[in-house]
């Protein structure tokens, strides 16, 4: 089993709820590819590095999975990029 660390930052435009169903959302992606999330942290609004669309604030959500295989990270990626509520993520191997 190998383990990732999945770092996801939400649009700040939008509402409380509308940001928890997102975390939610991509929290099912995740599970329904077969991995299994370990940890997850809500680290809350903070300001970006960088403008991004127009935006100098958004919510970030730390995910660290075991998944057998990279298919649960192929669909992530999928998701993520299609998704009009993610600006922006990053997923990183963690070596043990």
């Amino acid at each position: 089993m190998r383990k990732y660390e999945i770092m996801f930052i939400v649009k700040s435009t939008l509402e409380e709820a509308a940001i928890k169903k997102v975390a939610k959302d991509m929290k099912n992606v995740i599970e329904k590819a077969g991995a299994k999330v370990l940890d997850e942290k809500d680290m809350g609004q903070r300001e970006l590095a960088y403008e991004i669309n127009k935006m100098k604030k958004g919510y970030y959500f730390l995910y660290t999975i075991e998944a057998k295989d990279s298919k649960v990270i192929d669909e992530f990626n999928h998701v993520a990029n299609i998704s009009e509520d993610v600006i922006r993520f990053l997923i990183t191997k963690v070596e043990d």
